[in-house]
């Protein structure tokens, strides 16, 4: 297996991780990054098949696990009833409460909503050039989950905080002050939670917080603790990945100039997806030693999946990494598949569909007015901002 050496936090890796994973995948399914120590797959078979396979899993095996340091804890004790975390018995049990509440009909019936915030914000962009991301990627997530939620749309500026600073300890080289910030923002997100649900507890909404808490299945509901951990989820993954989505699915309509109407809405939104997801990294844990593709990952090894080289695979995929609005349909990797595929995915994709023609079609002659850049940020992939005039 080869070893490559590339620093996550290269300016010209941050930019197009795509050459990077397009080199290590001429040499084969499997390397080893070095900067990480870690073996790395670009495979989209090797992906899709390590994350439907049960030989392997999310949680620290029990013999590996660190020790976490103390100023980290606030975090820590969120992520420790956390689905993303978790597996089986604790994540099935979980997963089947949360979904009992965080149900299709429930999620389709925020399409007015959705489509009515779509308009007030376009109705608000400023005149002349703007950061679309500040104006409408950011906002139009945040208050879609707080609505769901049934907390403070006023609230959406802290809840972006806390998310910010709380998904910044998956990033590469994280340093002691991501870690404080970190661990302050648990805190507060927390004890805001944990306010909220204790006023549902004895004023019920028609809200998911609500409905989590009546969520019941063979006599087992969710604690307290587990709710807070649900409920910060859905903020953190759904919102980090709905923002980077939608600058990176602008960026891209913008730079190919392809019409928003080109193919049909589910066609060009899963080709946004593919071509340039939110998320690049994702790792499973051998719980046993399982042979993929011809490679041993021995028992309590750590496999790190690239989700986004696996969707540029030129196995799995015509003309890679050209974007294809009209692309023949073909299931990607970057909500995930198997057991963890993305709960929130149904969300992202329906504000994907419903907000981006909504933009396009408002406003006709929107254009780029600076050279987009990505943030260093990985192994999420999203930009800073995204400057734009219409």
């Amino acid at each position: 297996m080869l070893t490559l050496a590339q620093s996550p936090r290269d300016p010209d890796f941050v930019q197009n991780p795509y050459a990077f994973y397009d080199r290590a995948r001429a040499e084969g399914p499997f390397f080893q990054w070095q900067d990480y120590g870690k073996t790395c797959t670009t495979s989209y078979a090797a992906v899709n098949a390590i994350l439907r396979d049960r030989r392997f899993g999310r949680e620290i095996p029990a013999d590996q696990r660190p020790e976490i340091a103390p100023h980290t804890a606030p975090f820590y004790a969120i992520e420790a009833h956390s689905m993303l975390e978790l597996e089986p018995p604790r994540h099935t049990r979980l997963r089947s409460l949360v979904l009992r509440a965080f149900t299709s009909r429930r999620i389709n019936a925020l399409t007015p909503d959705i489509t009515q915030l779509s308009h007030d914000l376009i109705d608000t962009l400023p005149d002349g050039p703007f950061n679309l991301l500040e104006h409408f990627g950011q906002r139009l997530p945040v208050t879609i989950i707080a609505r769901l939620l049934g907390v403070p749309e006023t609230m959406g500026s802290d809840l972006l905080r806390w998310s910010n600073a709380m998904v910044k300890m998956y990033i590469a080289n994280r340093s002691r002050a991501i870690e404080d910030a970190a661990a302050e923002a648990s805190r507060d997100f927390t004890d805001f939670m944990r306010r909220y649900i204790d006023a549902r507890r004895s004023r019920p909404a028609d809200d998911l917080i609500t409905h989590l808490i009546a969520a019941e299945e063979d006599g087992q509901k969710l604690s307290t603790d587990e709710m807070i951990s649900t409920c910060i989820l859905l903020l953190n993954a759904g919102h980090e990945a709905t923002v980077h989505s939608i600058g990176n699915g602008v960026k891209t309509l913008l730079e190919t100039q392809t019409p928003i109407h080109s193919a049909p809405k589910d066609a060009l939104i899963e080709e946004l997806i593919r071509f340039d997801p939110p998320l690049h990294m994702f790792t499973r844990y051998a719980y046993e030693d399982v042979e993929v593709m011809g490679h041993l990952l021995p028992k309590g090894s750590e496999v790190a999946l690239l989700l986004a080289a696996a969707n540029r695979d030129p196995q799995a995929f015509d003309s890679p990494n050209q974007f294809t609005p009209q692309r023949p349909a073909k299931a990607n990797l970057s909500f995930g598949a198997g057991l963890h595929f993305c709960i929130g995915a149904p969300l992202a994709r329906l504000e994907l569909q419903i907000a981006l023609p909504i933009l396009f079609d408002r406003q006709p002659n929107l254009h780029l007015t600076a050279p987009p850049t990505y943030a260093d940020l990985y192994h999420f992939h999203g930009l800073e901002k995204l400057m734009v005039a219409a």
